[in-house]
């Protein structure tokens, strides 16, 4: 091991300084950043909503019932 020296990593510049390259390693590319987004399960572009159906309806439970009130004369 005498006289073997490190083979000194390759840089690139980038807008937050020099940044050292791994030997092997490659850029990702934008199709495959797509197609690994595209190949998760789809997301609801709203948050999910409380189960306000039937017995668990907490609204109905605030309204008032159309019958019960007493006609105006």
């Amino acid at each position: 091991m005498t006289g073997d020296l490190p083979i000194p990593f390759e840089t690139e510049p980038t807008p937050i300084g020099e940044q050292t390259l791994i030997p092997g390693a490659r850029h990702v590319s934008i199709y495959e950043r797509l197609m690994v987004l595209a190949a998760q399960p789809m997301r609801p572009n709203r948050p999910k909503r409380s189960c306000d159906l039937g017995l668990f309806d907490e609204v109905a439970r605030n309204q008032l019932d159309l019958f019960s009130a007493k006609p105006q004369t």
